[in-house]
């Protein structure tokens, strides 16, 4: 009730009713979105039985839906969260619909890519401080902006093993753009030297679909790993990229400007 999306549940049946009248449409089916990464099956099978009333409604009133939209939202593992398989995570909703003629669509966009991709960085300076010490690395809030924009969190793992005798700190992991919101990792506890690469975990999901030039930073090159196999399926952004779809004003406009 307090986000911009969707309508109020007691508003569908009188806006469908008065849909149903306009020549111009044709109704074919229902949607909700409960929310984003949901680890716990028991809300979206209470959003289903909702929807599934309100269905039988409008059926009872000569309006026969085509499908039923169940939104996304289920989650991944970022942190040490209890993630459900999709399996346990479906199985109410399943024996809620079973046997309906409605089409049954999903959108678990996240719980399929979000954990199949990370970001990949190098720890450009350690700089230490009296109350926080920081590894600014060559990644920053345009490449991952979840950090940033809803404090969210993602593993930070070294790539490689430390060499022997090199001490863990605590670290700020963050970025070269100059906000001081700019960061990857609060409080890391990591054993790090200059050069080393990183990799930020769970990056698949709203990673790149976010990223941005701010800063006239290019975007970073996509790759695919397959098996042995590496293919570059994006390739990394230029600063002529950045301009190319900039236009020169000349030096002074016509009289009929």
């Amino acid at each position: 009730k307090n986000n911009k999306f969707g309508i109020a549940f007691e508003e569908a049946l009188p806006l469908y009713l008065r849909a149903a009248a306009l020549p111009q449409l044709k109704i074919a089916g229902i949607a909700c979105h409960i929310g984003s990464q949901l680890l716990d099956p028991a809300p979206a099978a209470a959003a289903t039985q909702r929807l599934l009333a309100l269905t039988d409604q409008l059926a009872q009133r000569g309006i026969g839906l085509e499908h039923i939209d169940l939104g996304g939202g289920k989650g991944i593992r970022y942190r040490d969260e209890a993630v459900p398989s999709a399996a346990d995570y479906l199985a109410p909703i399943l024996a809620l619909t079973a046997g309906r003629r409605e089409r049954l669509l999903f959108a678990p966009g996240r719980a399929l890519v979000g954990a199949a991709g990370l970001l990949l960085t190098r720890v450009q300076v350690l700089k230490p401080g009296s109350s926080k010490n920081f590894a600014i690395v060559d990644a920053a809030m345009n490449d991952l902006l979840r950090p940033a924009l809803y404090d969210a969190w993602h593993d930070i793992l070294p790539v490689s093993r430390a060499a022997p005798g090199r001490t863990a700190r605590r670290y700020e992991v963050v970025g070269p753009v100059c906000e001081s919101g700019d960061f990857l990792g609060h409080e890391r506890e990591l054993a790090l030297a200059e050069g080393d690469l990183l990799a930020v975990m769970a990056a698949g999901a709203y990673g790149m679909a976010m990223a941005s030039n701010y800063n006239s930073r290019p975007r970073a090159a996509e790759l695919l790993i397959d098996g042995e196999r590496l293919h570059l399926i994006r390739a990394r952004e230029t600063t002529d990229d950045l301009c190319a779809l900039e236009r020169m004003m000349p030096a002074s406009l016509p009289d009929d400007r």
